[in-house]
């Protein structure tokens, strides 16, 4: 587990992260957990345990949240989106998973219409409501409060590859 600090167009975007032992960069595709309202990346801790056996996870203090910088006049959604892509392309990461909680599905499905062709799946955390896609998953609330969390979703996101 570490802590970076990367610019975005907002000023600094704090990440928490996890990265296999062996490296993990571009071995299998990058997992990005987005935080809900109210939240930071700290709500992932677990689950960056269990994916970061294998590959790299990132779980950013969103802008405004945690120890990363405002996106004074944004939408918390479009201030989300920014700075992850800008998060990206600074990572050149090219292809990633996403895993989302609560309102920030917004900033997910503006990533996927900005960025559809790097964006490889979709995993909702307490998705009520929503509707499946072929590149979207949706965990009930129930699903997401699981003890079997981390498993389900490593599950979702298939091997990595």
């Amino acid at each position: 587990m570490r802590r970076a600090y990367y610019d975005c167009r907002y000023g600094q975007l704090h990440i928490h992260n996890a990265i296999p032992s062996g490296g993990g960069f571009d071995e299998l595709t990058s997992v990005i957990c987005l935080h809900g309202p109210g939240e930071t990346g700290r709500v992932y801790m677990p689950l960056l345990l269990a994916l970061g056996e294998a590959r790299s996870v990132y779980a950013p203090d969103l802008p405004g949240a945690g120890e990363s910088d405002p996106a004074s006049g944004q939408t918390a959604s479009d201030a989300a989106a920014h700075a992850v892509m800008d998060f990206v392309d600074s990572m050149r990461i090219r292809v990633f998973d996403l895993v989302v909680r609560g309102a920030v599905v917004a900033a997910a499905l503006k990533l996927l219409d900005e960025r559809g062709q790097s964006v490889r799946r979709i995993v909702v955390l307490g998705g009520d409501g929503l509707r499946s896609g072929p590149k979207l998953s949706i965990l009930s609330t129930a699903e997401a409060a699981s003890p079997q969390l981390q498993a389900r979703v490593v599950e979702l996101l298939g091997g990595g590859a």
